[in-house]
């Protein structure tokens, strides 16, 4: 079978890699003839754990092109994985996708099976299969499938290989035959991934319905987190309790600062506006938006409390992607915190492990568009970063910082205050210090 991956992002390229490490020989292609010619030779264009080393364990059966029509005219199935961002009112952007199967319909010479695994609303992948009919050369057969991921970031390779479960969703037995044979090798030992059957819109719609309920799971124990700051609880006890519940589980129930990421936020809003489109909206969904927006800024709240003024403060802000073990910058807190920072006069000293070039990128375009100015400055580390400052913000709990000394923020700030929104030093540790400390919950 000739397999091709449309978009090298992390659901292409790790779909792409995955492929043809069980064996398919897979054709990635992408517009951006500078990820292209890096992948060629063998650099991942993101920055993912392991994904390196299995694109040159599998050279051989990868190719990399930006010649899409040649890539599909002949291809047996065709994966599309690029991005469906968010518009200014909420609703998922398919510009990328229809312009995907645009090039599809002009190019394929032979049947084939279209698999959207971009996140799309309800219903997409029935208008796509309707436009292809209408616009491929006669006679073709082409059949479109509802294959959603499931990757987070960090672990886009573990999720892949030993995923919970795969998800497709067809409206022809022909379709769904080809895809249990691309998926085979993953259902059987040492994989063991189960493969789940529906029509395209169920398929669809678990994608957006799972995401949704683990958003809504994180926003949910933020505000019990507040609430137990209020009336004296401990947040790390009660979800302790709670994660003993089989029926609740323990994860997704760590307090912090909100999600962001690449999923989370779009496909909340996405769904949200879908809901309201059809006069039935998620009451639940909203609440879970509006929690997370509000959570997002609720160090720079803390700090604004305790001090009389930010102008002139050198406040230091420890993690700046999103989560540990990526560099996406994607609806980041850092982002609205240092924006918040620098806005009230602050001077910002900022460090991250990875992804201190792409916040630059997003902080001088998100600086002209708001029109603020302010200094700030990075580091390569954590010391030099803390050095002489008033107070420190933690964002993002990389293991650099969850294992810091904290005796060193004694030592090295001008005024020990630490602003920790990931929860990530003990609180018996820090009472033998003379730090003082403010966490979520706790």
């Amino acid at each position: 079978m000739k397999i091709v991956v449309a978009g090298t992002g992390y659901v292409g390229l790790v779909t792409g890699v995955a492929l043809a490490h069980i064996g398919h020989n897979v054709t990635c292609v992408d517009v951006d003839e500078s990820k292209i010619e890096k992948m060629k030779k063998g650099i991942s264009p993101i920055y993912e754990d392991g994904l390196e080393k299995l694109m040159k364990d599998n050279k051989n059966r990868l190719t990399y092109t930006t010649d899409c029509k040649n890539a599909y005219k002949d291809a047996d199935v065709i994966f599309i994985g690029v991005g469906t961002p968010e518009r200014a009112d909420g609703s998922a952007n398919l510009d990328y996708v229809y312009s995907v199967v645009s090039e599809i319909s002009e190019s394929l010479q032979k049947d084939c099976v279209v698999v959207i695994k971009s996140t799309v609303p309800i219903g997409t992948n029935d208008e796509i299969e309707k436009y292809l009919k209408d616009n491929v050369k006669k006679g073709l057969k082409v059949y479109v499938a509802s294959n959603p991921e499931f990757l987070a970031q960090g672990t886009a390779i573990k999720d892949t290989f030993y995923a919970s479960r795969i998800i497709v969703g067809t409206e022809d037995k022909k379709a769904d035959e080809i895809m249990r044979k691309v998926y085979e090798p993953l259902t059987k030992p040492p994989y063991n991934v189960p493969y789940l059957s529906m029509n395209r819109k169920s398929a669809e719609m678990v994608k957006y319905a799972s995401n949704d309920f683990l958003a809504l799971k994180v926003s949910y124990i933020n505000e019990i987190a507040n609430f137990c700051e209020k009336v004296g609880a401990n947040i790390e006890d009660v979800t302790l309790g709670m994660g003993y519940d089989p029926r609740i589980g323990s994860k997704f129930l760590k307090p912090g600062i909100g999600y962001g990421g690449s999923c989370f936020p779009k496909d909340t809003k996405a769904l949200h506006w879908l809901s309201k489109e059809l006069d039935t909206e998620l009451k639940t969904i909203k609440a879970c938006i509006e929690v997370n927006k509000i959570q997002k800024i609720k160090l720079y709240e803390k700090l604004k409390n305790d001090f009389k003024s930010l102008k002139g403060l050198n406040v230091a802000v420890l993690g700046l992607t999103f989560k540990p073990g990526t560099d996406d910058m994607r609806e980041a807190p850092s982002i609205d915190n240092v924006l918040l920072l620098l806005d009230s006069g602050a001077n910002v000293k900022a460090y991250d492990p990875i992804g201190v070039e792409n916040f630059k990128r997003v902080i001088k375009n998100k600086i002209v568009d708001d029109g603020i100015t302010g200094n700030i400055n990075y580091f390569n580390s954590i010391d030099d970063a803390i050095k002489d400052t008033d107070a420190v913000m933690i964002m993002t709990e990389w293991p650099e910082i969850v294992n810091y000394d904290i005796k060193k923020f004694e030592k090295l700030m001008k005024t020990p205050m630490v602003y920790d929104g990931r929860n990530c030093y003990k609180l018996e540790e820090i009472s033998k210090t003379k730090i003082e400390y403010k966490s979520i919950g706790r």
